[in-house]
């Protein structure tokens, strides 16, 4: 299986005319997968925890939405015997592993999962980012990367672009430094640059505009681990704004 970043946008992304159709003919062309193992922006939490292992009601954590958007369901299976595999795989001295069997799938899982993969018929495991560190999500995606022959979909959900303060002061449109890092991002992707794309707060053009707190480019770098000793960088599958914010997604393998 590849291993994937998307951006995976807000509740109201089901509304759009154009991303929903997107996602959902990308996962037409991705071979079926036994599983899938989400890395979610939204669920930090140390050390590393395993979400639910069977159907739970879902994370909405979100605020302010119509109320349908609360009503959304996705009754995915659970996956203990993946749950396990990521155990085995990431459990080492200084890398504990907690359990937090009534965590269901928070809405940067389930929402791409919706339009990717409506049927619900896959099961999905979410587990927590323990840190924002880059080089740490980059050994977490190194040691998780064996899933892949194991028909485990490997997917990072954030967003390419994000820093909702400084779009709302932009007054419509794409803001400079979203277009700019979003450029930016997709060279060093498909350049393979792991180097450029690990110090992007420094390399990028408005790397810390873009991303001022790094939530949402962190899951990238699962996958970037993952992927590490494919033939090729990155291929963007998805590009465009969304609001203002780059929605690049990108497909490794």
């Amino acid at each position: 299986m590849p291993a994937l970043y998307l951006s995976h946008g807000a509740p109201p992304l089901a509304d759009d005319p154009v991303w929903p159709g997107q996602l959902a003919a990308w996962s037409a062309a991705l071979p079926r997968p036994r599983a899938i193992l989400m890395i979610s922006a939204h669920w930090e939490e140390a050390p590393l925890a395993l979400g639910a292992t069977e159907t739970v009601p879902l994370v909405y954590d979100f605020w302010g939405f119509p109320e349908r958007y609360y009503q959304v369901r996705y009754e995915a299976p659970g996956a203990p015997a993946l749950a396990e595999s990521v155990r085995k795989l990431l459990r080492a001295p200084g890398m504990p592993v907690q359990d937090i069997p009534d965590r269901g799938l928070d809405h940067g899982a389930y929402v791409p999962l919706v339009e990717m993969f409506p049927d619900a018929g896959i099961p999905v495991l979410q587990v927590s980012m323990p840190t924002l560190d880059p080089q740490c999500l980059l050994e977490i995606g190194r040691r998780l990367a064996p899933l892949r022959d194991e028909g485990v979909l490997i997917v990072g959900s954030g967003f390419f672009t994000h820093n909702l303060a400084a779009l709302r002061r932009a007054g419509g449109g794409v803001p400079g430094w979203s277009a700019e890092f979003d450029d930016w991002g997709q060279r060093a992707l498909a350049a393979a640059d792991v180097d450029a794309l690990l110090d992007f707060e420094h390399k990028a053009p408005a790397g810390k505009l873009a991303h001022p707190r790094t939530e949402h480019f962190a899951p990238l770098f699962v996958a970037l681990g993952a992927a590490e000793g494919d033939p090729v960088g990155g291929r963007s599958v998805i590009d465009g704004f969304w609001m203002g914010l780059a929605k690049r997604s990108v497909q490794f393998g």
